[in-house]
């Protein structure tokens, strides 16, 4: 556990090397406590949806500079443990999306309120007003993601009655209109990460929040 801890702040004293750079990196580069999930557990795939354009507001969102998944230690090392007992039955886990900056919580928000974008409307919000998706619950002004313990997830390959971030009734967990193979999957994806120390999100089958840590307080740098 100390590597990775040190890994965050190996970062920091590169940054101090030059006073001016040193500045901006410090503001950039995450505090001690967070790691990179590929340093933690390397064979969990990352197809980290917000650091391209394959998202709701269709373009990549600012504060995420690469397609890394940054979490607290402890969240890490609760996701390790998850993707180790599901791979001894075949599984592999895919996150796309594990520590959020607040850039991009403000760069959601100025998208819900641009009326006039809907570009994406049809494949992520096709029944919802996307001025609405705040107080439905979709995305949090908020989030648990800006503090490292969030994350959102899948059984790579397997079918979970909709795609990632369909903002929809239908993507809530426990929601019965689902088939019988996305109703097994989402079961077993929830126990799974529940055995493991994490929470559910009731409207959003692939969010989860671990609840094992004495830190929950939201960090702010961009992801790199």
């Amino acid at each position: 556990m100390m590597d990775f801890t040190l890994s965050a702040a190996s970062l920091l004293g590169l940054c101090s090397i030059a006073t001016a750079a040193g500045a901006a990196c410090a503001k950039a580069a995450p505090p001690q406590g967070f790691v990179r999930l590929s340093d933690v557990a390397p064979h969990i795939v990352q197809d980290m949806r917000y650091a391209g354009p394959e998202n709701f507001t269709g373009r990549p969102v600012p504060g995420y500079h690469a397609p890394r998944c940054w979490l607290r230690v402890e969240a890490a090392q609760a996701l390790k443990a998850a993707h180790e007992e599901a791979a001894k039955e075949g599984l592999n886990l895919v996150v796309y999306d594990c520590y959020r900056p607040p850039a991009a919580t403000r760069a959601f928000i100025a998208w819900a309120e641009d009326a006039a974008d809907q570009k994406m409307k049809e494949a992520y919000y096709p029944r919802v007003d996307k001025r609405a998706l705040f107080d439905l619950g979709y995305i949090a002004k908020a989030s648990t993601h800006t503090t490292g313990l969030a994350v959102d997830l899948a059984f790579e390959g397997l079918d979970f009655g909709t795609p990632f971030d369909l903002f929809d009734d239908i993507s809530a967990t426990a929601d019965p209109n689902v088939t019988s193979a996305a109703r097994k999957n989402r079961d077993r994806l929830v126990a799974l990460m529940v055995k493991h120390g994490f929470e559910n999100l009731p409207n959003e089958w692939w969010h989860f929040t671990f609840k094992g840590s004495a830190d929950p307080s939201p960090a702010d740098f961009d992801v790199e």
